[in-house]
């Protein structure tokens, strides 16, 4: 049968029920959040005369963990607006609703008693084929389906989110033993494509999978630091970015989630009488102190780390000694072995480093890696048959770049089950028995698709569901031309790509010849262009300001004018080349990476896209034609029946105040993507295959190259002078300084359109030449360039 989800009912309005649920409305989709009913007034309540039977006290429980829940950062929902689409009550009045919902999603307290008791009541409410599931993390999924009417248990299974569920990719589906396999598939699609999640298919056993494996990493990752006298900053230092982890590394991360959570879990999986390393789980002497004590982290105001202030009111970070459990200052962490990778961009070359270091911090790879890759082989088949799953489980649940697997491959097979066996943690026989057969790696690739390595047939396998996906890391073979910045391939079906892979992605000169030399292939060779990558730190944080900076300094002042001539025409070219040209954006698109979605014939971008022109923050406007096409964006909202000046001010406003949206439904908001031409993607792995389809699809319907504009309607001196006034009022309140009101100024009067006596229309290129004159004449100040100099010493730029 066909089936649709247009109505979802989540049980519980816990931190995870509420998220859930905002994630739901945050794709459109209409909720019912409930909670159980108080058994007593509160004081508020008392004061007011309200009874136990009024609505505001019967719903007090969902009201107020949905309103925690809109306050918390980072933000549930895509936009505040948003919230309009949940719906909130109580188990008592509104349970009987969920007879028109398509899908019930149980959040409650994770004990098997309280969800089989709710259980009950929604199998004799619920209408015959809707969808049932548990968000439990943990609580085996045939007890809580026993009792229940066939129809139910055909219905049911786990889908367990990770918090937060807006951000975090991992999406488990866990079918009990009468779960009908249309309805997982069913589950397995709807979250890849309708909820943006890494959908993976999980076994009814102990913490699944992330959980499972997860935990193990951190729990013997603690006792290991314990063992070698290493700090709390080392280890976080050496458990982060450099392999291709959260920043949060592994203290900072207990410390969010909350000790007593990853105890509780720890403990429950230190009971599984099948698993040969369930003592792993056994919490170190440090963490039981810690818990004893109770610092658990952020929910109680100290647990590895405690923020205080000093005498003059300044946030300082404490790090806990573990071996006196007493605070003190944080301090700046240095391995002779992390010195050696800081010039290996690729994370997995990195590792080979890594491994083979002298010092306490290749000791610790060595003993951690060796743990993890021990126990995350010994769990196949239990936890899955596949090591695909398990890899795609850690990285989408827990943040990381490789999984176990990945990162095994990355060291060497064969060179790690040696270290392995010289610290007595030998992996399961099949490891073995694959390198026996002559099978070197988990993975390869293989025309353009990632294989696994099978373990049942001793063969390597596609990884299903990649036909929906492109991969450019699986596509070298289809470059066509690369620098030392950019790469362009040939995407298949006429469509041509170029992917930037300078540090951030900053436009240097290197990607400006990079993208410009795109624009020339695709025009001669290709139908489409798509502009994209597979950073998981920005798709640009915009222009490299150390070029900038060393001319700026030198007063190089026509060399400066020449290169934004250049970068203007640059991101032009993305608007007016003579095939259809398609920008995906993800994470950050700053400034100049701003501006080049600015300009494309459409935008495809992920749900998660931190858009901004925020050039005033080191002193400068945005000259890549972001004032200019703010201006036209204006203008061509001036049809809309508000008024022209208010339209303009909410640009001016953005750019001044250099906000960057919070999600690409903000970016909308914001005028800098387009609700009616440019697309939101919820699942990044599918960004670029969206982006080519989109290029496809303008290219067969008859794509016809724009023509420049000369209709842009500006306001001239009666804009200039509302801006001049609030500027000066701003100036007056100490709200800005004066630098950032000469800025503001150069701004206004280029987003204005410059001195005219009246409103009236201009080109394009009027306006680019204004943004180019504003620009060349800021980088001559000299707190312009104490700005940029700040930002690239590493810190903020100054507030001068």
């Amino acid at each position: 049968m066909n089936r649709s989800i247009k109505k979802v009912a989540i049980l519980g309005s816990g931190i995870m029920g509420s998220r859930i649920a905002c994630h739901f409305a945050n794709i459109g989709v209409e909720v019912l959040l409930l909670d159980i009913v108080p058994k007593e007034l509160n004081a508020a309540e008392q004061a007011k005369g309200l009874t136990l039977e009024h609505p505001a006290v019967r719903n007090r429980i969902v009201n107020d963990a949905f309103q925690n829940t809109l306050k918390a950062t980072p933000a549930s929902l895509y936009s505040p607006k948003f919230a309009s689409r949940i719906k909130l009550g109580n188990f008592d009045d509104n349970l009987a609703e969920i007879k028109n919902y398509d899908w019930v999603l149980e959040a409650i307290v994770e004990r098997l008693d309280i969800k089989r008791s709710l259980f009950e009541k929604v199998d004799a409410l619920r209408k015959p084929g809707t969808l049932i599931t548990s968000n439990t993390s943990g609580i085996p999924i045939h007890l809580m389906a026993e009792g229940r009417s066939e129809d139910f248990q055909k219905h049911f299974c786990g889908t367990h989110f990770f918090n937060p569920p807006r951000y975090l990719r991992l999406f488990e589906v866990i079918p009990g033993p009468q779960t009908d396999a249309n309805i997982i598939d069913f589950l397995m699609h709807y979250g890849e494509l309708f909820l943006g999640k890494t959908t993976v298919l999980c076994k009814d056993t102990p913490g699944f999978i992330a959980n499972r494996l997860g935990i193990h990493a951190l729990v013997q990752t603690v006792r290991i630091a314990e063992e070698m006298g290493l700090t709390v900053e080392e280890v976080d230092k050496l458990t982060g970015p450099v392999v291709g982890r959260p920043k949060s590394g592994t203290f900072r991360l207990s410390d969010v989630v909350g000790l007593d959570i990853t105890v509780n879990v720890a403990g429950n999986l230190a009971k599984i009488p099948h698993d040969e390393s369930r003592a792993d789980f056994n919490i170190s002497p440090v963490i039981a102190q810690l818990m004893e004590r109770k610092w658990l982290g952020d929910k109680t105001g100290q647990g590895f780390y405690k923020k205080t202030k000093d005498e003059k009111g300044k946030t300082l970070i404490l790090a806990l000694d573990l071996s006196t459990l007493e605070y003190k200052p944080s301090v700046k962490v240095k391995f002779e072995t992390l010195e050696k990778t800081k010039t290996i961009d690729n994370l997995k070359k990195r590792f080979g480093v890594l491994l083979k270091g002298t010092d306490k911090a290749g000791e610790f790879y060595r003993r951690t890696f060796a743990s993890s890759f021990r126990y995350a082989s010994l769990r196949i088949p239990e936890i899955s048959d596949e090591l695909y799953r398990i890899d795609q489980a850690i990285c989408a649940g827990f943040g990381w770049e490789l999984g176990i697997f990945e990162t095994w491959d990355a060291v060497g097979v064969q060179k790690m089950v040696e270290i392995m066996e010289s610290l007595e943690a030998k992996p399961a026989q099949w490891v073995y028995d694959m390198l026996a057969a002559g099978n070197e790696s988990f993975y390869k690739v293989e025309n353009s698709r990632k294989l696994y390595y099978d373990i049942p047939s001793q063969s390597y396998k596609p990884i299903p569901g990649q036909e929906a996906f492109i991969i450019l890391e699986n596509k070298s073979q289809n470059i066509i031309w690369k620098n030392a910045g950019a790469s362009i391939y040939d995407l298949g079906d006429g469509i041509a790509g170029v992917e930037f892979h300078s540090k951030m992605n900053t436009f240097g000169a290197e990607v400006v010849e990079g993208l410009n030399r795109a624009y020339a292939v695709a025009e001669k060779d290709f139908r489409g262009l798509v502009v994209g990558n597979e950073s998981n730190e920005a798709f640009s944080a915009g222009a490299n300001l150390a070029m900038l900076f060393m001319f700026a300094i030198e007063q190089d002042y026509d060399e400066i004018n020449l290169m934004i001539a250049q970068f203007q025409q640059t991101m032009m070219r993305a608007r007016y080349s003579s095939v259809p040209v398609v920008v995906a954006p993800h994470t950050l698109a700053l400034g100049g990476g701003c501006e080049l979605n600015l300009h494309a014939d459409k935008v495809v971008a992920h749900a998660e896209t931190y858009m901004g022109l925020v050039e005033l923050g080191v002193g400068l406007i945005p000259a890549g034609g972001g004032t200019k096409e703010m201006a036209l964006r204006c203008s061509d909202l001036y049809q809309t029946g508000d008024p022209e000046l208010n339209i303009l001010q909410n640009a001016f406003m953005n750019i001044a105040q250099a906000k960057v949206s919070t999600s690409a439904q903000e970016a909308v908001e914001m005028n800098y993507i387009k609700a009616d031409r440019d697309q939101i993607v919820l699942n990044r792995s599918r960004l670029i295959a969206e982006a080519k389809q989109a290029a496809i699809d303008l290219a067969e319907n008859g794509y016809t190259q724009p023509k420049h504009r000369n209709d842009i309607k500006v306001q001239g001196k009666t804009g200039i002078a509302l801006f001049k006034a609030g500027i000066a009022s701003m100036r007056m309140a100490n709200y800005i300084t004066d630098h950032d009101a000469k800025i503001a100024d150069k701004l206004a009067y280029v987003i204005c359109g410059g001195d005219l006596s009246y409103p009236q229309q201009v080109t394009e290129q009027y306006l680019l030449d204004l943004e180019r004159e504003a620009f060349l004449s800021l980088t001559g100040e000299k707190k312009t360039l104490e700005r940029m100099q700040g930002l690239l010493a590493g810190g903020k730029p100054p507030r001068n």
